[in-house]
């Protein structure tokens, strides 16, 4: 549990987050907010914020969030039904225009994971039509994006000829990851749970192979690319170098994935039992406050000398769901500490008013935008403040429902996702009227 000083702090930030990222409601989806908390129009509607806020919505309706069923049920539908999705191709488009002409642009699986995601987490939140979207995406999956003689996903294709592009990222597979976790709990089916070990067991030789410190770019035999982007050390996606905050983000999934394994007897690597603790003092080493000041930078070299200097607000919080789940799996009490520091150095520099994060600070710890413009969304800083009221499990959404008492009995294998009524709820599962929801934590 998050020390006492800390607890009530993040318990209103959840509140004040969810009640932020409601403005990004748009027909299209979800849209990416400005500093000031307004929709950004210039930029459109893109799939990775639309499936995390989605997601988020999802996670504020387990959570009691009076809005977030009915802001779930949005993102559903819109991903289903919206100009995001490109029946031709069978597949999801990056982005659109905010009156849904479609933009120029590959497909891209980063940004699919998102869709995984936010229909798992809708999907145990009992969202209508979260089913349908699960099994779409899940379909898209299997024929675009898994890799199976290679255990990995592919990046990206081209939207006309789906013609695979070369390059492989590290990115793109953690955040599959984190969508087959979420499948996994939302449908019991091992399958999914099994590719998700596939890939960290790769990811996890390539930590070994390079001193602890992960490449993000291969080429389509899975050689790392090392001077990938030297050019352009600061990019949001694709950064030269390694980044601090995946060290950390891998280290929470490892973790999960291990837990899950466990607990449905399938064998994985001896190395997941180690490196996520490994990784996290790692980037605690090497990634907070090299340059005499305090905070997380972006990126080193591989020799672990410091790239971009630049503190990203998504790399503090996924410092603190390592932490969070690291005392939470080891029940060592001295992860506390780190997160009451984490939570008083974003109080300081990174939280402008409750609810709205930074996206970036400069070397200084000033707000800056050297890669990031406004405030996207709040996906990662939502899921640090509740993981620390949860056990380790597969997902979020998962998490909370073993919390709150609305989970269904665990790792229940259904051999396709439950019947749906009319109404979208699953047959055989009363869905809750708003009174019934759970009071937040």
């Amino acid at each position: 549990m998050t020390s006492s000083t800390t607890r009530p702090f993040f318990d209103e930030e959840v509140r004040h987050l969810l009640r932020f990222g409601k403005r990004a409601r748009v027909p299209e989806g979800f849209g990416w907010l400005a500093d000031d908390g307004s929709v950004d129009a210039s930029r459109g509607t893109h799939l990775w914020i639309t499936g995390r806020m989605t997601h988020c919505f999802a996670l504020g309706h387990l959570l009691g969030d009076p809005d977030g069923l009915g802001l779930a049920e949005h993102g559903v539908a819109a991903l289903l039904d919206g100009p995001l999705r490109d029946r031709q191709a069978g597949a999801w488009r990056s982005a659109v225009a905010h009156e849904g002409a479609p933009e120029e642009g590959r497909l891209v699986s980063y940004d699919h994971s998102f869709v995984i995601l936010a229909a798992a987490s809708a999907l145990l939140a009992e969202v209508p039509r979260a089913g349908e979207l699960l099994e779409a995406a899940l379909e898209a999956f299997d024929r675009l994006w898994w890799d199976d003689d290679a255990g990995m996903v592919v990046d990206s294709r081209s939207p006309r000829t789906l013609a695979v592009d070369p390059y492989r990222g590290a990115n793109a597979n953690m955040h599959t990851v984190e969508a087959l976790l979420g499948a996994y709990a939302a449908t019991g089916r091992r399958l999914h749970l099994e590719r998700a070990l596939r890939i960290t067991s790769r990811i996890c030789e390539q930590f070994e192979a390079h001193d602890f410190r992960l490449p993000e770019h291969y080429d389509e035999s899975w050689s790392p690319l090392l001077d990938y982007n030297r050019e352009f050390p600061a990019d949001p996606f694709r950064p030269f170098g390694s980044t601090i905050g995946h060290w950390l983000e891998w280290s929470r999934l490892m973790v999960e994935v291990r837990t899950a394994c466990a607990q449905r007897d399938l064998p994985y690597p001896a190395a997941l039992d180690v490196i996520p603790q490994h990784m996290y003092r790692k980037a605690l080493l090497e990634g907070w406050g090299p340059d005499g000041m305090p905070g997380f930078i972006y990126t080193v070299d591989f020799e672990g000398r410091p790239v971009v200097a630049q503190r990203m607000y998504w790399v503090l919080c996924e410092a603190i769901g390592a932490a969070e789940t690291l005392r939470e799996a080891t029940g060592d009490a001295s992860y506390d500490l780190d997160v009451d520091g984490f939570a008083s150095w974003a109080r300081a520099h990174l939280i402008e008013r409750p609810g709205e994060w930074h996206e970036e600070l400069d070397e200084k710890n000033r707000p800056a935008s050297g890669t990031w413009v406004g405030k996207p969304d709040i996906y990662h800083a939502l899921q640090a403040m509740v993981i620390g009221r949860l056990p380790v499990a597969p997902s979020f959404a998962e998490g909370i429902a073993r919390r709150t008492g609305r989970a269904r009995p665990p790792f229940a294998e259904i051999g396709s996702l439950p019947h749906r009524d009319r109404s979208g709820a699953p047959v055989g599962r009363r869905r809750p009227r708003e009174s019934e929801a759970p009071a937040h934590f």
